[in-house]
């Protein structure tokens, strides 16, 4: 390794050990194990799929927060799209359905995608309380449980 290859990689190397020391000691960095859309102290429950099977049985509605053409591909049966991207849009049009249930569950596209969070957080916000599906989308085909194709429920 020639002394400019070298050199650089030691101040990457120190700049990123300083940026680190610094969120550590701050206070104020980043949760690298958490999720950064819920916040300290957030009260919002996160589900495994084979609960949220279960919850499915037993009358639950779910919410798809991705993108409407997502939905219309395949979807959890029964499921309506609220999605993250035009929410103010789309829940005028649901909320009174969702004013009057007391389980609803909102997935997303699983692993990084924070729209269920989002969505989760949104409907907290107007006094709708929401489970999230952990993992999402993924988390329910995986499982092989039983999905819907089209635009309706």
């Amino acid at each position: 390794m020639d002394f400019k290859t070298w050199r650089l990689f030691v101040i990457l190397a120190a700049g990123a050990a300083a940026g680190i020391l610094w969120g550590v000691s701050s206070g104020r960095g980043f949760a690298l194990g958490g999720n950064a859309f819920l916040r300290e102290g957030e009260d919002i429950e996160v589900i495994e799929a084979p609960e949220a099977k279960k919850r499915l049985a037993q009358g639950a509605l779910f919410l798809d927060a991705r993108p409407v053409a997502f939905y219309r591909m395949s979807h959890i049966p029964g499921a309506l799209p609220l999605p993250e991207d035009d929410f103010e849009g789309a829940f005028p049009r649901l909320e009174k359905a969702l004013r009057g249930r007391f389980d609803l569950v909102v997935y997303c596209s699983g692993f990084g995608c924070e729209a269920s969070h989002i969505v989760a957080r949104r409907l907290r916000e107007r006094g709708i309380p929401a489970a999230i599906l952990h993992d999402g989308w993924p988390a329910w085909t995986d499982a092989g449980y039983p999905v819907r194709e089209g635009a309706e429920p």
